[in-house]
């Protein structure tokens, strides 16, 4: 379990959070209305996509450690919510999470290290699924919130969640989440993770696509025929 963590789900849910979801306005009273939203949001949702920007900051060295740029994709059917994050820049890289599986492809290396993630879904997906049609009362089961006030982002005015995690073996990686979210839109444009060494990313999203489609091929990773295929 604890490998599992600390190689893939800190490191993929990273990736992961905080698109869709409503707009709240005002403290305490109001964040009732925000996760009543929410429920009425993850009634519609059928999947995004967004381009993003994720910067980490180390705490030892108190400066950017790495950013990556890309666009991540998320789909709800009628099993699961899959996604796919394709990262450009600094390297090439592709992540997805179907069929209970983590692929993570690497065309610079031609390696693909597979991972079953079966016996730790239903946790994977509590914060696969925050922000992407998961409901108000949903997020509450895993996640303590608090209403953090009014911010502007990016000239976008925005309200402020605090997400602490109620699981202590969750909190043991991931302390708190804070996600900024677009007041006239209802949905994130930005989100802050914070790890219990002091580290955190933060990811800044943009071209955001509510409930497009998106086709298959996006969630199935086609390696060269000279890759390494690895399974965990």
């Amino acid at each position: 379990m604890q490998t599992f963590h600390m190689r893939f789900v800190r490191r993929i849910l990273l990736l992961t959070l905080t698109l869709a979801l409503p707009a709240a306005a005002a403290p305490d009273t109001d964040l009732e209305n925000v996760l009543t939203k929410l429920d009425e949001t993850a009634a519609k949702f059928r999947s995004v996509q967004a381009k993003f920007t994720w910067t980490m900051f180390n705490a030892v060295i108190n400066d950017v450690a790495e950013t990556e740029n890309g666009t991540i994709y998320f789909r709800r059917n009628a099993k699961e919510t899959q996604m796919a994050a394709y990262i450009e820049k600094p390297d090439t890289k592709q992540v997805t999470f179907a069929d209970g599986k983590i692929s993570v492809y690497q065309p610079n290396t031609a390696t693909m290290d597979v991972y079953n993630a079966t016996a730790h879904r239903e946790e994977f997906e509590t914060f696969l699924v925050l922000g992407f049609g998961s409901g108000g009362q949903e997020m509450r089961k895993s996640f303590d919130i608090n209403y953090g006030g009014q911010e502007k982002i990016d000239g976008v005015d925005t309200a402020k969640l605090e997400l602490v995690p109620k699981s202590d073996k969750i909190k043991q990686h991931f302390t708190q989440i804070i996600l900024w979210i677009d007041s006239q839109r209802g949905i994130s444009i930005q989100q802050k993770i914070m790890q219990a060494n002091g580290d955190y990313r933060l990811a800044k999203y943009s071209d955001i696509q509510l409930n497009q489609k998106i086709a298959d091929k996006v969630f199935k990773l086609k390696p060269s025929d000279r890759t390494k295929v690895v399974n965990h």
